[in-house]
C-alpha cells in the first residue's frame, strides 16, 4: 500500500540549522532531506529510457534521479563543484541500487561547450537521450535591490536560463517523437519574491521559455513542460538565505512547512512519461498553496 502521510508533517528547519556556502551539501543539513530513498516505488513508467538531470547531486535533482531509476531509466547526473562529489556519489549509489546505470559529470551549465560535451558523453556511454531535466540553479538572497551586483545578476541568469537553453540545444539533435524536456521553474516566477528579484526574473523566463519551446518542437512530437516548486528543503536554502529566513522557510504554505524533495519527484515522472503525452507547454505548480495571491 502507498505510504500515508500527514501533510502537515515534514521538515522543520529550526535554530540549529547551520548556514552553508553555495552550492551547499546535503550531508550538512538538519533535518536531513527526504529524496524518496525509502518511500518511492516505481512501476516501469520510464522503462529503457535515458534521462539527464542537471543539479542531480542533491535536493530535487537527487529525488528525480532516484524516482527515474526506479521507473526504469538510466540516469546521467550533472553537478557543479568538487564539494558536491560526495552528494553526487550518493545519488549514483541509489540509482545503481535500483538496477540502472548512472553517469556522473562535473561541469558548468553556464558554458555551452561543457553542456555539449556532457550530452555527447551521455549519448556515447548510455546510448542516447530521451529525457532532459533542466534543474541546476543559482540564487542568492538580497534584501536591497540596489545592492544586486552585476556579478550576481550575470551568474543567476547564466545558470538559470542560459544553461537551460544551452542544455536543450545540446540534446535537441538526439530527441525524437515522445521525448520530453522538463524544466524546473518556481513559484517565484509566478508571483515574484522581494528578496530574490534576479532569481524570480530567471524563473519567469524559464516559464516562458518552456511555453515557447513547446510550441517550437510540437511538430516533432517532443513535449516541453515545467514544474514550479514552492518552498522545498534542499541545500540551496541554507546556502543562500539568512539564518532567520531559513528558520521560517516554508511556514507560509498551507501545510506550514516546506516540501521534501521526494514530494516533487512524482511531478517530474508524470511530465517525463507517456502519462503526459497530451501535455505540453504546461507549468505544473507544486507549491502547497495557491500559486497567486
Amino acid at each position: 500500500m502507498p505510504e500515508k502521510r500527514d501533510p502537515t508533517k515534514g521538515p522543520e528547519p529550526g535554530k540549529d540549522t547551520q548556514p552553508q556556502s553555495f552550492p551547499g551539501v546535503g550531508e550538512r543539513m538538519d533535518p536531513e532531506p527526504d529524496h524518496g530513498e525509502r518511500s518511492y516505488r516505481g512501476c516501469g513508467k520510464l522503462d529503457g529510457l535515458v534521462a539527464i538531470v542537471t543539479g542531480g547531486d542533491s535536493g530535487i535533482g537527487r529525488a528525480v534521479a532516484i524516482a527515474f531509476a526506479r521507473e526504469g531509466a538510466d540516469v546521467a547526473v550533472g553537478y557543479l563543484a568538487d564539494k558536491e562529489d560526495r552528494d553526487a556519489g550518493e545519488t549514483k549509489r541509489w540509482v545503481e541500487e535500483a538496477g540502472r546505470r548512472c553517469l556522473l559529470q562535473k561541469f558548468d551549465v553556464r558554458r555551452k561547450k561543457e553542456c555539449e560535451a556532457f550530452v555527447e558523453r551521455v549519448v556515447k556511454e548510455l546510448g542516447g537521450v530521451d529525457v532532459l531535466v533542466n534543474n541546476a540553479a543559482y540564487q542568492m538572497e538580497q534584501k536591497e535591490f540596489v545592492d544586486l551586483s552585476e556579478e550576481q545578476v550575470e551568474r543567476t541568469f547564466r545558470t538559470n536560463i542560459f544553461g537551460y537553453i544551452f542544455m536543450a540545444q545540446a540534446v535537441k539533435p538526439h530527441l525524437k517523437a515522445g521525448s520530453a524536456i522538463v524544466n524546473t521553474g518556481s513559484v517565484t516566477g509566478l508571483r515574484g519574491n522581494p528578496g530574490l528579484i534576479d532569481y524570480s526574473a530567471t524563473k519567469g523566463a524559464i516559464h516562458v521559455f518552456t511555453k515557447s519551446l513547446a510550441h517550437n518542437l510540437a511538430d516533432e512530437g517532443i513535449r516541453v513542460n515545467a514544474v514550479a516548486p514552492g518552498p522545498v528543503w534542499t541545500p540551496l536554502i541554507p546556502a543562500t538565505m539568512s539564518h532567520d529566513h531559513v528558520e521560517e522557510f516554508g511556514k507560509d504554505s498551507y501545510w506550514g512547512r516546506p516540501a521534501q524533495p521526494a514530494e516533487l519527484a512524482p511531478a517530474y515522472v508524470f511530465l517525463a512519461s507517456a502519462d503526459s503525452r497530451f501535455v505540453t507547454g504546461e507549468i505544473l505548480a507544486v507549491t502547497g498553496e495557491l500559486t497567486t495571491r
